[in-house]
């Protein structure tokens, strides 16, 4: 890919395809779905209907529901879905047509707009000012009012099928009998994992996404394509579902290492949307523009991956079950050769045997000379880490250190052999093993309940 031209594309674009509008979104509600479309319109050029789809459960408490409460939320899901077909062209201009939105809601848009595509522009090396990269217009619309529910104290788990949502899930599913799973496009691993877990496809928050066709198209015609803040749309889809099934509880499972930056002395964050960062902007949000009722938060913020991999060690009825791997989502399958397994594999490694770690990945990562590079990115002796939702520099040193520590009667591997030759060995060998599972971030948002039931899992 020639990056250069990518920016003379970013120019060229924002010239011929000066404005994006956000049309409308439609609610409609039948006896098995409720079902939302959105209407962004690209300079009158290229039109876009995304659609989001909730199968409908006996315990949704849509007959319940206003127009008006309803409005709210999708108005707001739309907000985020708009950042994937403004992307494309990039225009200088955003028309929000629906509703109204305060200075403060578009400076608010805006810091996300920005943030969560960090990665876009670095990866294409698009010189984007964060004050002047985009104007949003919002003031034609109706004035959206926020809204009281009538919710219990019961908890929506996210589940994405790999480690740490089990965790949580795990956790939290007997605190409660009235606690839910919720997927987003469910794939064979979040499925297999909500079953294991004791819960049916009946109940279960399940909720469907597509992405318009035409966008696809303009990809393959050459416009601009790369990493958006998914986690952002996963948390309005939350609070919609929240709002269905009466729920004030919104358990993500983002750890502390989320709010490392990707690139180094940058703001530049592959999990910027995941971070502690995003999640206050984000219940900020919530409870001054859609509602007060609602308790947004990553149940694992404060721990670390090493203390995650710990407890999911634990639970052994996972481990065929779980994935990680994006390159493997659709086959249900560890790729391998991604940073994503590799890391997976380096952080579990520590509480899991290699035979064991073999059965679940196919075959001992240690052992592959082709992942060298990612090796070196993920220790921290590349510039920057790999675009991927992988743990700090200093969790994966650590599990390392600690794997060698538990390997050292066996002949080691490749890359662990590899790693003793390196500097990072002698600067972290003689980690303190008690400090590293006794740390618990205090930067989260557990209520005493939730923060009691985490630490005393450890």
């Amino acid at each position: 890919m020639n990056f250069f031209n990518n920016f003379i594309k970013y120019e060229n674009f924002r010239k011929k395809y000066t404005y994006i509008i956000y049309e409308s979104y439609s609610i409609s509600i039948n006896k098995s779905t409720l079902y939302i479309q959105f209407n962004f319109n690209l300079a009158d050029k290229y039109f876009f209907t995304p659609t989001l789809k909730f199968h409908r459960r006996d315990f949704y408490l849509t007959d319940n529901l206003t127009k008006s409460e309803l409005n709210n939320i999708g108005f707001h899901i739309g907000m985020i879905e708009l950042i994937s077909y403004w992307k494309a062209a990039c225009p200088p201009k955003i028309i929000i047509k629906p509703n109204y939105l305060s200075k403060e809601q578009i400076d608010w848009w805006k810091k996300l707009y920005f943030n969560g595509l960090g990665e876009f522009f670095y990866v294409n090396k698009i010189y984007a000012d964060k004050d002047n990269f985009v104007e949003i217009i919002a003031d034609s619309g109706e004035d959206l009012k926020r809204n009281s529910f009538n919710i219990m104290n019961a908890t929506l788990i996210p589940v994405g099928g790999g480690k740490d949502s089990v965790v949580t899930l795990e956790l939290l599913s007997k605190l409660n009998k009235n606690n839910l799973p919720l997927i987003l496009n469910p794939g064979k691993a979040s499925l297999k994992t909500i079953k294991a877990a004791g819960f049916s496809r009946n109940n279960i928050i399940e909720i469907h996404r597509t992405i318009h066709p035409q966008l696809l198209k303009l990809n393959d015609m050459g416009f601009l394509n790369g990493h958006t803040p998914f986690s952002a749309l996963l948390a309005f889809v939350s609070i919609l579902a929240a709002i269905l099934s009466g729920r004030k509880n919104i358990a993500l499972s983002n750890e502390s290492s989320a709010n490392e930056a990707t690139v180094n002395n940058t703001n530049i964050n592959h999990q910027y949307s995941k971070s502690f960062e995003f999640e206050n902007d984000f219940r900020y949000y919530v409870n001054k523009y859609i509602s007060k009722d609602f308790n947004y938060f990553s149940f694992l913020r404060p721990l670390s991956e090493i203390n995650i991999s710990k407890l999911f060690s634990q639970h052994s009825e996972y481990f065929k079950i779980f994935k990680s791997c994006n390159v493997g989502s659709k086959t249900d399958s560890w790729c391998c050769k991604c940073p994503k397994c590799l890391f997976t594999y380096i952080i579990l490694s520590p509480f899991i045997s290699q035979s064991q770690l073999k059965i679940i990945f196919g075959k001992n990562l240690f052992k592959d000379s082709t992942l060298i590079q990612i090796f070196n990115q993920l220790i921290g002796i590349e510039k920057n880490k790999p675009f991927e939702c992988v743990g700090t520099i200093d969790e994966v040193n650590t599990a390392i250190v600690l794997t060698i520590r538990k390997e050292q009667k066996n002949k080691l591997p490749l890359l662990l052999k590899y790693y003793t030759t390196l500097g990072n060995y002698e600067l972290y060998k003689n980690v303190e093993i008690e400090k590293i599972f006794n740390n618990f971030n205090n930067k989260h948002f557990l209520n005493p309940e939730f923060e009691k039931i985490l630490k005393s899992s450890l």
